[in-house]
């Protein structure tokens, strides 16, 4: 394998980088990445950088003595994949080709239709929305936010931490329902409350008002909550228009199985955009992590290398964690499975609950709130193999 190329630059695709030479690839090796930026950190975008209180040079991912051998292609778009002479087609006409492709070019943050175009309408998922947002959250003012996931909450968290006057709209009855189940999702969401940020669930986004600004957020039922700055955080949708007609099955993002491969030979995915073979659930799923970006590289690079000729390993549960309010929330496995939860240490009054999630007695997640090493404790056991 003469040339590998590595689409996408952010932390799944540096870690393949690394994966590819720890794992003795001596080959060229190009990464297209389409934001002019090296790999960065993005979980401190909504929480520490946007408060203010790291800077660019913090969120830098790769260390100054650190040397890939890596061509980077940077402010470059990927707008296809030619199968039949294996190569990477780019926004500016010019083409890559490669032996092995890694595809990491990870996920978009959803928009709300018709806000195109209306200053003080933003999402946080790159470096230059974080810039923005960091900037008129400065100025202070009345933040509304559409969406009570993590990153609508950890922007919330981070608002009115700077004194903004914060509410949040969430069209689910509860928030974070979802990766959480109904029960801790109430109780991880108290915490907007608990900080006098309003919270109105149960109601869904009609639309914007403002002309050139935005001025409010209106509401299914009628109501108009006044704006200064909205942040929409209504989830990602995987970067994988450029593959269409290539070969490369896409199902929710790349479809792969459990050690990154893609229906096409010589190709994997990782990060964000692709939907792994879960062998613990029977089903794929896409996740949005960072230590799956992290981590999973590493599996799908053998399997490159390799040609396919590698047993993948059980992966790990997946894990993430977000900080609110000064709460560190860590969350590992799949919750959906569960057919019960208890809280198992602490209490949900203090907002510092250790819960596990299990289906048929057995443990299938856990949920910690400022319970760092007892979660631990439970993260390692969840990731051992059933007996």
């Amino acid at each position: 394998m003469r040339t590998v190329a590595v689409v996408g630059a952010s932390l799944a695709g540096l870690s393949a980088v690394r994966s590819l030479r720890k794992q003795g690839y001596d080959g060229r090796l190009v990464v297209i990445g389409d934001e002019l930026h090296r790999p960065y950190d993005r979980p401190p975008l909504s929480k520490e950088f946007l408060a203010g209180t790291i800077g660019e040079a913090d969120l830098a991912l790769e260390t100054d003595d650190e040397d890939l051998r890596a061509e980077w292609l940077l402010g470059t778009r990927a707008t296809g994949l030619d199968r039949t002479d294996r190569a990477v087609r780019l926004a500016d006409g010019s083409e890559v080709r490669a032996d092995g492709v890694v595809i990491a070019t990870g996920a978009a943050a959803r928009t709300l239709p018709g806000s195109e175009g209306l200053a003080g309408v933003h999402v946080v998922r790159t470096l230059d929305d974080a810039r923005t947002l960091r900037d008129e959250l400065a100025r202070g003012g009345r933040l509304v936010v559409i969406g009570g996931g993590f990153i609508g909450a950890e922007v919330a968290s981070t608002a009115y931490a700077l004194g903004l006057d914060v509410t949040v709209v969430e069209a689910a009855p509860t928030p974070l329902a979802g990766p959480l189940g109904e029960t801790m999702g109430a109780i991880v969401t108290a915490l907007h409350t608990d900080h006098g940020v309003r919270l109105l669930c149960g109601v869904g986004v009609k639309g914007l008002s403002g002309e050139h600004q935005v001025d409010a957020v209106l509401l299914q039922d009628g109501r108009s909550i006044p704006a200064d700055i909205v942040v929409v955080g209504v989830g990602a949708r995987p970067c994988v228009e450029w593959l269409e007609g290539s070969g490369v099955e896409l199902d929710n993002g790349v479809k792969c199985g459990s050690d990154g491969r893609t229906s096409l030979a010589g190709v994997v995915a990782v990060g964000d955009c692709a939907n792994w073979y879960d062998p613990r659930t029977g089903a794929h799923r896409r996740v949005e992590h960072w230590t799956g970006a992290l981590e999973r590289p590493a599996a799908a690079v053998a399997t490159l290398l390799a040609g396919g000729a590698v047993e993948p390993g059980l992966p790990r549960p997946p894990y993430f964690w977000s900080d609110q309010y000064g709460v560190k929330i860590q969350f590992v496995g799949h919750a959906a499975g569960a057919d019960s939860v208890t809280i198992e240490e602490g209490s949900a009054e203090d907002r510092n609950v250790l819960a596990v999630y299990r289906r048929a007695g057995e443990p299938v997640a856990v949920l910690g709130m400022n319970q760092p090493r007892l979660f631990t404790r439970w993260r390692k056991q969840l990731a051992r193999p059933a007996s």
